[in-house]
C-alpha cells in the first residue's frame, strides 16, 4: 500500500523524532512501545516529552496525514507490517559504567519472533548507542537464533550511528552534519 514502511522500536527522543521525520516525508511509520500511556499520547498526536520542533511536526502530521504515524503496543506486529525496522532503544549505564544492552536484546528477540513468521526480506537497522560489533555479535545472533533466518540472505542488518543532540534531534535528523559509511 505504501512505497516505504518502517517500524521504530523504541519511542524515546531518537525513536520518536525519527518516526516523526519519516512520517513528515511521506513514509508509513509504525512506532512501538510497551508503555500504554505513551502510545496513546503519540496516537493522539501529542509528544510525550519536549524536543524542539517535535510537537509542531506531530501537529502537522496529525492534521494532514495521520495515517502515516501510528504507535502500537505490539512490536512483532509492527515488524510484520513493515519493510524496515529501526532499533532505537535506550542503553542505560550500569553502576560499573558498562552499558546495559537488555532493551536491545529483548527488541532483537521480538524482531526474531516476527521474522520467524515472515517470508519477505526485512532490513534491521541498529540506531541505538552501542559499541562496535553489537549489531553483528548480539543483535544479528539473537535474531538468527530466534527466527532461524540468515543475515545477508533472509534479513539485512546494519548500523546507523546516532549523532543526535537532545534539543536538536529533529534538525539533526533532517540535516545531519556527517554521514558514516563502512563495512
Amino acid at each position: 500500500m505504501y512505497k516505504h514502511s518502517v517500524s521504530i522500536l523504541g519511542t524515546g527522543f531518537i525513536g520518536l523524532c525519527s518516526a516523526a521525520c519519516f512520517a513528515d516525508k511521506g513514509i508509513k511509520v509504525l512506532a512501538s512501545t510497551h508503555n500504554l500511556k505513551k502510545a496513546k499520547m503519540i496516537n493522539d498526536g501529542k509528544a510525550p516529552f519536549y524536543e524542539a520542533d517535535l510537537q509542531e511536526m506531530m501537529d502537522n502530521i496529525k492534521a494532514t496525514k495521520p495515517e502515516l504515524l501510528e504507535c502500537l503496543l505490539d512490536p512483532v506486529k509492527a515488524v510484520l507490517e513493515t519493510d524496515i525496522s529501526m532499533i532505537t532503544q535506550g542503553t542505560p549505564m550500569r553502576e560499573d559504567k558498562s552499558i546495559n544492552l537488555g532493551y536491545i536484546e529483548s527488541t532483537a528477540r521480538e524482531i526474531g519472533e516476527a521474522l520467524k513468521q515472515k517470508d519477505k526480506y526485512h532490513l534491521v537497522v541498529v540506531r541505538s548507542t552501542v559499541v562496535p560489533g553489537t549489531s553483528r555479535n548480539l543483535v544479528g545472533k539473537i535474531i538468527t537464533e530466534v527466527s532461524g533466518k540468515i543475515p545477508g540472505k533472509d534479513f539485512g542488518l546494519c548500523m546507523q550511528p546516532e549523532f543526535l543532540a537532545e534539543g536538536r534531534s529533529i534538525e539533526d535528523t533532517l540535516k545531519p552534519d556527517r554521514i558514516v559509511i563502512g563495512k
